[in-house]
């Protein structure tokens, strides 16, 4: 097959997105395919981008869920031990840090940004490079590529950048994990108003704020606080 041939192939099938985050998939593992034990994302750094004359697109591997670290490690391992590994740009789980209360307390954890799968700096058409495709298709946790299933689809730059940058801005401003409705009843757990109750008014997504109406000296009075500051009732 020509790459023009495999590349209008592969067009038929680039309807394929990658799903936002959310909670019930931070959770979700396959029942055959044990996690990712301790986050090992970070035990290997991922290569720095090359500049070393080599194209690179950006691709989405699908991982078994809970497995996107271990596929991350064993790719890294596996090119190194084949001689591969100079074909290999940056391979990125992302990550974005999520607010929450445990024990009264503000927590910041971390959780995978797109559950499911693992973006990787590869040559373009790499299913053209037999020892290339054999590697990552073999590695224990790959379940295939975004696109059809014999010509992965490239992703675009700009959508890679935007998940990066999107990413970064998490660790200045984590995303709440609990999500309110107006009207919702709340009970103030620190700052100055701690212990009031009152009703949730106005959310602001974009600052992490709610305006709650509490009642002070016999009058409802609307007061600013962040999500981490309340807990549900």
């Amino acid at each position: 097959m020509s790459q023009d041939d495999a590349s209008n192939e592969a067009q038929d099938h680039n309807n394929e997105k990658l799903p936002q985050a959310d909670d019930a998939s931070e959770s979700e593992v396959e029942a055959d395919a044990p996690p990712d034990e301790g986050e090992p994302t970070d035990e290997i750094p991922a290569p720095a981008k090359q500049d070393d004359g080599i194209k690179r697109r950006w691709y989405a591997i699908h991982a078994y869920s809970g497995q996107e670290g271990n596929v991350k490690k064993n790719l890294m391992a596996n090119a190194e031990q084949a001689g591969l590994s100079d074909l290999f740009g940056e391979i990125l789980v992302p990550m974005e840090e999520v607010a929450e209360i445990k024990s009264g307390e503000k927590k910041i954890s971390k959780r995978k940004f797109f559950p499911g799968y693992v973006l990787v700096q590869l040559p373009p058409h790499p299913e053209q490079n037999a020892d290339l495709w054999h590697l990552i298709k073999e590695t224990p946790g790959v379940s295939g590529f975004i696109g059809s299933r014999n010509a992965p689809v490239p992703l675009e730059d700009s959508e890679v950048q935007a998940i990066l940058e999107e990413t970064e801005a998490e660790h200045d401003r984590p995303k709440p994990k609990v999500r309110f409705e107006e009207g919702e009843r709340v009970k103030i757990i620190d700052g100055p108003f701690a212990n009031f109750l009152g009703n949730i008014d106005e959310i602001n997504v974009d600052r992490g704020t709610l305006k709650v109406m509490v009642e002070i000296f016999e009058r409802l009075t609307s007061v600013e606080v962040e999500f981490w500051q309340v807990e549900k009732i």
